[in-house]
């Protein structure tokens, strides 16, 4: 056990200082707390548009416009609330909130922090949703959540594919998620390197730090005869190490990719996207597709669904099984560590990032069946369309309950959940 744990904690320290060498220098030039965001409209920056910040009693605290680039920040003195109000009447002609109540936010800054604000606007904003009944939003909102669940999807496949072959539940995996993209804002903010190529090396780096985890740490347990239960509760404390870590180093601000962040906007009929969302689709699509028919047609994919099946009657035929558990931690940690790339290019890097969408992630698994990738797949998408298509009636606020309640449902009915053990392929 002090061998696992020394072989681990010195991976995580060796990465995670590159890591928050760069990462510190950054935060220590922003210093104190404030208050910023990004304005943009159909993919493109709204500029001089005015920015009010006072504290929770209606204290003024500072006010500022955005630049050029839709970037605004306000320094406030302290942790505590404060209002945030955008001046409508500042937005150029065509751009609107789009939903008016959120012209002025309640908060939360905490000390030492940067808190980012998103303030939702597009061309026309709240006169073209009064012209409009909110099922006109359905295809826009479908599409975002088709989007989002195939982002969860990623992620939850990876989850799939460890748990059915080694039976953890890994609480840890959203840190795998938050890892690509910390990673993949490394080599592109800090080494410079384009977005692509960086996230191919983030990408990598998820993928050997799954690696390296299950041949020091989760195999080591195993051999150990460790139970899933105990296990389990490992992968918790693993998560909040990781967590902490990330905290420390890449400290608590929400960044962005210097690529890709800020493109001009497609009109495809009712749906309004930007090109690097389509091209991360297509890129989702690929690689679940790939995964898919390498667990159906490969050799490996074949191992990899006797061990899910019976790991014992596996290795009896001659199947590797600590070699097949290592291939699918590599690559589940790879996926995971893509989505969280993919996610970030979509919200911003943040260091809790991995775990906001935890609980979503298990929601996938569970609802398309647990130990099935496919299933995995299916639920992801059922969740992501909830998500989004929950706000036609429900405050945004409370959108994931729409897809928690699907989850209870469906369980309900089917406790197995939608697959269940017909497709277990992972």
């Amino acid at each position: 056990m002090r061998k696992a744990a020394i072989a681990l904690t010195a991976f995580l320290g060796g990465l995670l200082i590159v890591l928050g060498l760069s990462a510190g220098s950054a935060s220590a030039q922003e210093g104190g707390e404030a208050v910023r965001g990004t304005l943009v409209s159909a993919g493109q920056p709204v500029a001089n548009v005015k920015i009010d910040v006072k504290a929770e009693g209606g204290a003024p605290v500072g006010s500022t416009v955005s630049d050029a680039k839709g970037k605004w920040r306000v320094d406030v003195p302290g942790g505590g609330r404060y209002e945030v109000s955008l001046d409508a009447g500042t937005l150029p002609a065509g751009v609107g909130l789009v939903n008016p109540d959120q012209q002025t936010l309640h908060i939360q800054v905490f000390s030492g922090n940067v808190r980012t604000v998103l303030f939702r606007i597009a061309p026309g904003g709240a006169s073209s949703e009064k012209t409009q009944s909110k099922w006109d939003r359905v295809p826009q909102l479908a599409f975002d959540g088709i989007n989002f669940g195939l982002i969860i999807a990623m992620a939850a496949m990876g989850l799939s594919l460890i748990y059915g072959t080694t039976g953890l539940t890994n609480f840890a995996h959203g840190e795998l998620v938050t890892l690509g993209a910390i990673a993949a804002y490394y080599f592109n903010v800090t080494v410079g390197l384009n977005l692509i190529p960086a996230a191919i090396l983030a990408t990598v780096v998820a993928g050997a730090f799954g690696y390296l985890q299950d041949r020091f740490f989760w195999g080591w347990l195993r051999r150990r005869g460790t139970g899933l239960i105990a296990m389990m509760i490992v992968s918790i404390g693993l998560a909040l190490v990781l967590r902490h870590l990330y905290l420390y180093f890449f400290r608590g601000s929400p960044r962005q990719f210097a690529d890709y962040t800020i493109q001009k906007g497609l009109n495809l009929g009712p749906v309004d996207v930007t090109p690097a969302t389509l091209v991360g689709m297509a890129i989702e699509i690929v690689i679940l597709t790939a995964v898919g028919l390498a667990l159906l047609k490969t050799r490996l994919g074949k191992a990899t669904r006797a061990v899910a099946d019976n790991p014992s009657l596996a290795a009896s035929s001659g199947i590797d099984v600590e070699r097949v558990i290592r291939i699918v931690w590599t690559v589940g940690a790879a996926i995971a560590g893509v989505a969280g790339i993919l996610l970030a290019m979509q919200q911003s890097v943040n260091y809790q990032m991995g775990f906001q969408i935890l609980l979503l992630v298990f929601a996938g698994v569970i609802l398309g069946g647990l130990g099935t990738a496919f299933g995995a797949l299916v639920g992801s998408l059922i969740v992501g369309l909830m998500i989004q298509l929950s706000t036609l009636f429900i405050p945004e606020e409370m959108k994931n309950v729409g897809a928690l309640l699907v989850l209870i449902i469906v369980l309900l009915i089917r406790p197995q959940g939608i697959l269940g053990r017909a497709e277990r392929v992972g």
